[in-house]
């Protein structure tokens, strides 16, 4: 399967569907107070990079955003692959190109948040070379979360 990955808007009719599908996977999960998704408004901010893989049909099957945070470290969030898409290297194909964009920005650092239930993502990250790192930010003190970095 040839996958394109490109820096699109998350107000794309495909895209947002892969939203709506990401919360609810989410939102099957963990209770409301502990999901920390990002609405489209938000994704749309400046300096907010959001990426989208797209199959050979030009059907959207993956997404993710890269959210700067003060210095040289940026934040991975919304990350998802459709259940159509899992299993083709697709969430790994994102972390490459968005590293790469990154590195090129000078950005030294991706840190992100996800949770104890989600295993296929917790395994990708680490066979991506993320570390298990203390909680920061919002997520200090949360049940449900786990969080990664990787330094570029």
């Amino acid at each position: 399967m040839r996958t394109t990955i490109a820096i699109e808007s998350p107000r794309h009719h495909d895209i947002e569907a892969l939203l709506g599908l990401s919360a609810e996977y989410a939102e099957s999960l963990y209770p409301p107070e502990s999901n920390f998704l990002l609405g489209v408004d938000e994704l749309e901010q400046r300096g907010v990079t959001f990426y989208a893989a797209r199959d050979e049909t030009g059907r959207a099957l993956g997404i993710a955003a890269l959210v700067p945070s003060p210095g040289d470290t940026a934040e991975l969030k919304r990350m998802f692959v459709h259940p159509e898409g899992r299993g083709r290297g697709l969430g790994a194909a994102l972390l490459v190109r968005i590293e790469a964009d990154a590195a090129a920005r000078g950005i030294r650092e991706v840190v992100l948040e996800t949770g104890p239930l989600h295993a296929a993502a917790l395994a990708l990250y680490r066979r991506q070379g993320y570390r298990e790192i203390a909680q920061f930010g919002q997520y200090i003190g949360e049940e449900f979360s786990v969080c990664f970095a990787k330094s570029l």
